[in-house]
């Protein structure tokens, strides 16, 4: 296959440029409309309880709280005459605006909770219906359309619509910010890396085209599924990082070949049946390791799935098929444009990689296991992670909603987010909420439930008008509590809910924050053994495919398991336990539940990118006669520099994430540049040829009858 498409590429190079030429001006055409079929949502599993009550409230109820303005006394209290006229005029100008229904308010009905404690604030809370982009662009409108602050009071905007505008608002920001960092970045190193201008252009190139195909991908998914917004975050880092791996590789195994005395034609033919092929199995092996979070419910992690694939396919292609022609075309013209450090003569091994694989399996005791130590002291924090779901604290302190959601949990007794919604669907639907809302009312933390017109507190009932929150079978009672949506006392209190209906003909469901990262968590660790072991057995099988052993596979799987635990104790540290909270610009917080998933998809993969670079370098010597230590001191010496160096540009496109606005995109930037600079210095570094050197030719070990599968499917690189 890759000798077809070598004689391809080096034939008809301008047809491949032409074509792809198209492609660029076709994915453009789509790929530029991919944030408007985009979602901030996708924390929550479609079959969860939680979900079903969501549904049930959207289609039989539009009282659905999603927007809240705060208004706050700048030197008296909101309860004063000034307060209750200016309260009014507020409530008023949202409710003209025509763009909010089931308008509440301190001022219009005094509804409990609406007011804080010490009377400095007051509530005003809506609905503002439409899909989630449609009532984040009300809501924004709205904030933009209100302007009615005065010396004695003022007004800011909150809640899920206007948090999701705001998101979607710094995401689209933080996009920019993180590529005028990472570009720049990444053309230094790949100048210092390729030390020729016209080469060192050449993966930026192939990652613009990555990425225009996988936005139009993106767009096509985003108008038929539900997609994430934050899966763009992941085609700029992963296409930027990727097409530079693949083409530092590519590049670098042309420029040996080259040094060689080989012609063109023969160096990308012998590049590509070496280097092509080993591209061909990272992609697999990241392709899989990505493709197992669909295997999730949650949107936001299928999300990834969709543009993470789409991703390393398109630069595993572009590097496989349009780089060769690109390669053709430009014949010793590559080399133009020479950096005053690049020496002329190309340096097939680089000796400090060579000296560091030498002592290391001269020592590997003494220099593995400071490693091993140093790597489960970083894991320790991970011991202690808790979960959440993103809320306006992934937001910065500047923020609005944020300063509004801080508002709302420190100065009411119940904040508005953390109220659950329960409906109840029953032919004696008036009898069946009356009956479930005394009981509920009297449940620890709760401090009422609102029934429409009646008002129950500790199995009391007060009566505000006669309207009842009904709609034929189904009822709808809210529940305001002092507990935090992401405590303990949360948790037990929808476990208590959830168990207290005692009526067999009256079905309960229970949504809110808090209801929601319960049945994330329960979704998650439901089918997180079955991701676990799509990416364990695809790993292992594709290894052992590459590499003939079984040994290497088990191997990757300790590292990879070592490192990951490593960098998942680094986030929460940072994250969680609020290191560097100032410096970064975040608020610390448990850590949102689908980051780990993510993370450990994204890293595993990347980690068996390298790890399959590295081993490929390794068996071509030991296949040539080697000793194990030889052949690791001449594949560490010859493949050493690249993985460094693909590893620290990969790492940059990660670590501009840090200067991102959205606490859990910073999360995922620091987590995936750590876990990629421990694997390839560490692991690649210390940890393989230790462990190579103790195993010795075992290393290389599987049964005769598994040697027999890999001969019939000759994945041997003969042109080696």
């Amino acid at each position: 296959m890759f000798n077809k498409i070598s004689k391809f590429s080096t034939k008809r190079p301008k047809l491949i440029i032409f074509i792809v030429i198209l492609l660029i001006i076709i994915g453009a055409s789509l790929g530029y409309k991919a944030t408007s079929v985009l979602k901030t949502g996708g924390f929550d599993d479609p079959n969860a309880q939680s979900t079903i009550a969501q549904n049930y409230i959207n289609s039989h109820f539009s009282s659905q709280q999603n927007f809240i303005i705060v208004v706050q006394s700048k030197h008296g209290y909101v309860t004063s005459k000034n307060g209750l006229n200016f309260g009014k005029k507020v409530s008023k100008a949202l409710i003209n605006t025509g763009k909010a229904n089931s308008v509440e308010s301190y001022w219009q009905n005094y509804q409990f909770g609406l007011i804080s404690k010490n009377e400095r604030y007051g509530l005003i809370v809506a609905n503002i219906p439409g899909s989630e982009a449609t009532a984040a662009n009300k809501a924004n409108f709205i904030a933009n359309k209100l302007s009615i602050n005065n010396k004695n009071f003022s007004i800011k905007f909150g809640g899920l619509s206007y948090v999701n505008y705001q998101i979607t608002n710094e995401v689209n920001k933080s996009l920019t910010k993180t590529e005028s960092i990472a570009v720049p970045l990444t053309l230094i190193l790949l100048l210092l890396a390729f030390g020729t201008l016209t080469a060192a252009l050449i993966p930026l190139i192939l990652a613009g085209v990555t990425i225009v195909l996988t936005f139009a991908e993106l767009y096509i998914f985003g108008s038929n599924f539900n997609v994430s917004i934050y899966a763009i975050n992941l085609t700029t880092a992963l296409g930027l990082g990727l097409a530079v791996d693949y083409s530092l590789f590519i590049v670098s195994r042309y420029r040996e070949e080259i040094h060689n005395k080989k012609s063109i034609d023969e160096a990308i033919s012998i590049t590509l049946n070496t280097a092509g092929r080993t591209i061909a199995f990272s992609a697999l092996t990241v392709s899989a390791a990505l493709a197992s979070m669909l295997v999730f419910p949650l949107y936001f992690l299928r999300s990834f799935a969709y543009a993470g694939v789409g991703v390393v396919l398109f630069a595993a292609l572009t590097a496989i098929i349009v780089l060769p022609a690109i390669l053709k075309l430009l014949g010793p013209r590559l080399e133009s444009g020479r950096m005053p450090w690049h020496q002329r003569s190309y340096r097939i091994e680089t000796s400090f990689w060579r000296k560091l694989a030498n002592k290391v399996t001269r020592h590997p005791l003494i220099t593995s296991v400071p490693v091993i130590v140093f790597l489960v002291i970083l894991a320790i924090p991970f011991r202690n992670i808790t979960f959440s779901t993103p809320d306006d604290r992934v937001l910065p302190n500047s923020s609005m909603s944020q300063q509004v959601g801080e508002i709302t949990r420190t100065q009411f007794a119940a904040n508005p987010d953390d109220q659950l919604s329960v409906v109840l669907k029953s032919k004696s639907a008036t009898k069946s909420a009356i009956n479930n809302a005394i009981n509920i009312s009297k449940l620890k933390g709760v401090l009422n439930v609102n029934y429409g017109g009646l008002v129950f507190i500790k199995g009391k009932i007060i009566k505000i008008n006669d309207k009842l929150n009904n709609n034929g079978e189904f009822a709808l009672l809210s529940v305001s509590t002092i507990d935090d949506y992401q405590s303990a006392q949360m948790k037990n209190l929808v476990s208590e809910i959830r168990y207290i209906n005692k009526s067999n003909i009256t079905k309960l469901y229970v949504d809110g924050r808090g209801p929601e990262l319960i049945d994330s968590k329960k979704s998650i660790g439901s089918k997180l053994p079955l991701d676990v072991a799509i990416i364990a057995i695809t790993t292992f099988v594709v290894l052992f495919l590459f590499s003939g052993s079984i040994v290497q596979p088990l191997r990757a799987l300790v590292t990879n398991t070592l490192t990951l635990s490593a960098a998942f104790g680094v986030i929460v540290w940072i994250f969680e336990y609020g290191h560097l909270s100032s410096f970064l610009n975040f608020i610390p917080q448990p850590i949102n539940i689908s980051m780990p998933i993510l993370l450990f998809s994204i890293a595993f993969g990347l980690s068996m990118d390298y790890e399959v670079f590295l081993l490929s370098r390794i068996k071509e010597q030991h296949e040539l006669g080697q000793t194990t230590d030889e052949a690791v001191s001449h594949g560490l010496a010859r493949a050493g520099r690249i993985v460094s160096t693909a590893a620290a540009i990969l790492a940059v496109t990660f670590f501009a994430f840090s200067v991102s606005s959205i606490s859990f995109l910073q999360l995922f930037g620091i987590g995936t540049g750590v876990a990629i600079i421990l694997d390839a210095t560490l692991v690649r570094g210390v940890l393989v040829p230790a462990f190579m050197h103790l195993m010795q030719e075992n290393s290389w070990y599987a049964p005769k009858f598994l040697k027999k599968v890999t001969r019939n499917i000759n994945i041997k690189d003969e042109d080696y």
